[in-house]
């Protein structure tokens, strides 16, 4: 299993909960990821959701999201063209709701990384790699299991059991 990918990096800072990435009032008006994600992170930056490019990384600090349990908040991510989150640390529901939906957490140094770097990220049964490719230099990374790799290949949990039924008992 081998997921490869580029993108530019959109730094963040500490503790951005759940309730930054999207606001819980606008889940009154719409549960719609795809009206949703013009609002992502709009408590933190209201013109951050129109900047964004498909491919684009988020680039935390510690405890990414953090905050309530909903699971929406990767969904928004997700829809807003986003495939992985690099992040010193996350929080225990956001990692899991992340794998669950597809949005690839991953765990590494990011102090170094600045605003528009260029990343690129490969993911593997020997670990995780990350390159800045803007300052030439590797970024180690925390592994992920297995089971979890073949669920983020499958684009999710549910994509993963439409597909296998059952988990692989390795």
């Amino acid at each position: 299993m081998r997921i490869v990918f580029a993108g530019r990096a959109r730094l963040l800072g500490n503790d951005v909960n759940t309730d930054y990435i999207i606001s819980s009032t606008r889940k009154k008006e719409s549960l719609d990821p795809v009206v949703l994600r013009q609002f992502l992170l709009e408590t933190l930056d209201p013109a951050f959701a129109s900047s964004i490019a498909p491919g684009d990384l988020l680039v935390a600090g510690k405890n990414f999201g953090c905050g309530s349990a909903m699971e929406v908040a990767v969904t928004v991510v997700v829809a807003a063209g986003i495939r992985a989150v690099l992040a010193r640390s996350f929080s225990r529901t956001y990692y899991r709701n992340a794998i669950n939906n597809g949005l690839i957490p991953v765990e590494c140094d990011t102090r170094g990384i600045d605003e528009g770097d260029d990343l690129s990220v490969l993911l593997d049964d020997a670990g995780v790699q990350v390159l800045d490719r803007s300052q030439a230099r590797a970024i180690e990374a925390v592994a992920l299991p297995g089971i979890m790799l073949d669920i983020l290949n499958e684009g999710g949990l549910a994509p993963y059991f439409r597909k296998h039924h059952d988990f692989d008992r390795r």
